[in-house]
């Protein structure tokens, strides 16, 4: 034992020692970065088991400092994490504070117009980190080069949907969209993944949001009646896919269809960036870690802005520097890859500012599966069959 303990101590001196030497090897870096959450009045979730969180969002930012933290103690690096929470009409307001402080890495939580605006009102000198816009237009047409997209974007969402249905052989699709606009938008994502992957849409209808009560005493009563004649009569079908980003009717499909089928999408197998059981890759210390912190399960929004802070931690580790112009363009070089629990390092499109990562189905409980699946291959990598690829793309603020 006393072996043992003297081997022990003359490890933790090599290792005080080692981190003396790299600790004065490196330039002192002081990082300030921010996550700004735009907080929209919303429907009672369907279910309280997905009540939303006063610290959503923050949680992983949280996470990530402290991760940041460690990292940057070996290395001389310091990171400040500032968090905002503002309505709509505020958020402007309160990017423009973040700004004035000096703070000009900020990760945004916000949809897809208030993103756009936000980030132009940020200026050319900041670098916004999106964590929770999905609309595609952001990543093409309107895409923006001060803009990290580290959420995916709603093609790569049912780009991972597609594959998998196509692998299990499930061509026949039954859309069922929602009647608001993301639902809209969200649709047409799935329309272009059938196009692209081969599959038919046999049969596309809309469900009206009448903006009724969906946690009524009756509500149960009133959808069990009421979804099985909705989908009655539709073509021969294999699967229903839900377009609802609204959260209005899908997860009220499964069990209730006229016709019995697996439902992907916006319910039954849902295409996430993380969820609470996910343990695969090392995911279970993550897990671990973020509910000691929290005391609660995470969420994608959370696992986003961890991410997000993570990749700034990562280029501010890898070039030493705090300057963003360095920082940006470390970020979108062959260079960057970060470890994200998914399996293999994630990586920026250079011609978009979109990360690449995988993509987790999830059905309540488990990974059902991963996308991209097995046997979607790509010249550059596999992850670019997820969403817009370099010669789709209409994005022009990037040099391609």
């Amino acid at each position: 034992m006393g072996g043992l303990s003297v081997r022990h101590g003359l490890v933790g001196l090599l290792l005080g020692a080692w981190a003396l030497v790299l600790g004065s090897a490196a330039s002192a870096v002081e990082v300030s970065y921010a996550v700004l959450r735009v907080d929209y009045p919303v429907l009672a979730p369907i279910s309280r088991l997905e009540r939303i969180p006063v610290d959503m969002g923050f949680a992983g930012a949280e996470l990530a400092n402290q991760d940041n933290q460690t990292t940057g103690r070996f290395l001389g690096h310091t990171y400040t994490l500032t968090t905002v929470s503002a309505a709509p009409d505020d958020a402007p307001a309160a990017i423009d504070a973040l700004i004035e402080e000096g703070i000009q890495l900020i990760a945004v939580l916000a949809r897809d117009e208030d993103f756009l605006a936000l980030a132009d009102r940020a200026g050319e000198e900041a670098l916004i980190f999106n964590a929770g816009a999905g609309g595609s237009a952001l990543r093409d047409d309107a895409c923006r080069a001060n803009v990290i997209h580290v959420t995916p974007s709603d093609a790569m969402r049912a780009d991972a949907v597609a594959q998998f249905a196509m692998w299990k052989k499930w061509p026949r699709w039954f859309l069922v969209a929602g009647s608001n606009p993301a639902d809209i938008e969200l649709a047409e994502a799935y329309r272009r993944s059938a196009r692209k992957f081969g599959a038919k849409i046999v049969e596309d209808r809309t469900f009206e949001d009448t903006g009724g009560s969906r946690r009524a005493d009756t509500g149960h009563v009133l959808v069990q009646r009421q979804i099985p004649v909705f989908s009655q009569d539709a073509e021969d079908h294999d699967i229903v896919i839900a377009a609802d980003a609204s959260d209005v009717f899908a997860p009220y499909l499964p069990f209730h269809l006229w016709d019995p089928r697996p439902v992907l999408g916006a319910a039954g197998l849902r295409p996430v960036t993380m969820h609470p059981a996910h343990e695969a890759w090392g995911a279970t210390q993550y897990q671990t870690r973020f509910e000691d912190l929290t005391g609660r399960r995470v969420r994608e929004e959370d696992y986003d802005t961890w991410l997000a802070l993570r990749v700034v931690s990562e280029a501010v580790t890898r070039t030493g520097v705090s300057d963003v112009p360095a920082l940006r363009d470390y970020i979108l070089s062959d260079d960057f890859e970060l470890a994200a629990f998914k399996g293999v390092p994630v990586t920026v499109r250079p011609w978009n500012g979109q990360l690449r990562q995988p993509i987790l189905l999830y059905d309540g409980r488990i990974t059902a599966s991963v996308s991209p699946q097995d046997g979607f291959l790509h010249q550059v990598s596999p992850l670019d069959t997820l969403g817009i690829d370099r010669p789709e793309t209409a994005c022009t603020a990037f040099a391609n």
